[in-house]
Formats: structure tokens, sequence, C-alpha cells
């Protein structure tokens, strides 16, 4: 739904529905009725603002959400992993891949994750700092040998490159960035290419979450332990 440069008054409902059903298609329901929910609450305010006459978004329905309990297995993980390496982005999507399936961190807390949060050394192999926006929370966590060794590799290739290059400026402390130090806000594209070589269908970038999560529970942990450590 393009509503750049746009009046509310000019988007119709038929634009919405789009819209939320493109979201659902390239990611979840869940996601899709988290963005309808945001654009109704608009459409809310600039009624009773009276910026509009008719809120055409009001008696748009959510998406019907299936709860989902899908999850990869080791050797289905493994493959994700080797996909990845082939597609643009094979410096870093093992690491993002590590951090939802070892570590159960969601997009937004990968995508917000800084070098500074990340220890290599502390005895043990390492610390990782997760900062959860959904609800403040903060988790610190000992770094998993696959997931340490990913972003250490990470790591080394930036710093060649940006020597390689000679940027001088680095624009952020972003791990997921562009060489110059640019936040990186999608990897959608890389994701599903992933899933294409790997041979992997309906399955989410989400969905690594419940990998984590099933692993923890198949390992001896409680419902309580997933909860507290994927920050919710």
């Amino acid at each position: 739904m393009n509503c750049l440069k746009r009046l509310l008054c000019e988007i119709s409902r038929g634009e919405i529905e789009k819209y939320i059903y493109d979201i659902a298609k390239e990611t979840s329901h869940v996601n899709a009725n988290k963005h309808l929910a945001t654009i109704k609450k608009v459409f809310k305010l600039a009624t009773r603002k009276n910026a509009i006459v008719e809120n055409v978004s009001a008696d748009i329905k959510g998406l019907k959400e299936k709860q989902r309990n899908t999850f990869l297995f080791p050797v289905e993980l493994d493959k994700l992993v080797s996909a990845s390496r082939s597609t643009r982005a094979k410096y870093y999507m093992p690491a993002i891949i590590f951090l939802s399936a070892e570590h159960g961190a969601s997009k937004q807390e990968i995508l917000s994750l800084k070098w500074q949060d990340v220890q290599f050394e502390n005895g043990q192999g390492g610390l990782i700092r997760f900062f959860r926006t959904k609800n403040q929370r903060e988790r610190t966590e000992g770094m998993m040998p696959r997931t340490r060794e990913a972003l250490m590799k990470w790591k080394s290739h930036l710093e060649y490159k940006r020597q390689k290059i000679k940027t001088r400026k680095i624009k952020s402390d972003h791990v997921i960035c562009r060489i110059d130090g640019t936040p990186i806000k999608c990897f959608n594209k890389a994701w599903w290419s992933a899933l294409k070589i790997a041979g992997i269908s309906g399955f989410h970038f989400h969905d690594l979450r419940h990998t984590f999560c099933s692993n923890l529970l198949m390992a001896g942990g409680d419902l309580k332990d997933a909860k507290e450590m994927i920050g919710h």
C-alpha cells in the first residue's frame, strides 16, 4: 500500500486489505494483524479529530491466527545454515540463524544488537546481551559455540572489508549492518532464498524461536525456562 504523500481520506478499504494480506503472505497472520491494529488506531484518531469523514478501516476484521509449533530438527538446521552461505547475505545470515535458533532471539533483537552487547571472552566462551523493545526486557546469556563462531567470522569479514576500502567513518555499532555500519533493516530476500536452496517450505523466521524452545524442552527444560530465555 503506497501511502507516501497521500491523505488518509484518499486511502481505500481495499488498499488496506490488500496491504494486510501482502504482509500475511510475506511474514505471518500475527504480524499482519499487528499492522492492521496500528492502521485502525491511526484512522480512529483521525476520525476523532475530524480529519476524515469515514473510517474505512473500522470494520476490517483481523486474519485468523493459527497456533504454530513448527520447528527444525538439528540436521534441517544445519542444512539451512549451509544454504544461507549461498545467498547474497552469506557472511552474516549464518549468525542471524544461530542467534534465533540457539538463543531464541527475535528479528527485532537481532537487528538492534550492537557489538558492545557481544563479549567474545569471559572465561566460558562469551556473553551476549539482548534487549526486547516489545516488553522492555533485557537478558544476558552465555554464547553458544556455533553462534560465537558465526559472529566472529562476520566481525572479521567486516573489519577486513573496512580496511580494504579504507572506510574512515562507521555509521553505527550494529552487528547486522552494511560495510559502512548502516543498519540492515530487512533480510527477507536472503531468508527466503536460503529456505528455497535448503528445500524447506512452510517455515517462517519466527519458527526458529520455536526451534529454540523445542530443543530446550526436549533437553529437560520447562515452559517457564523457555519463556524466560526468549524474553517473554
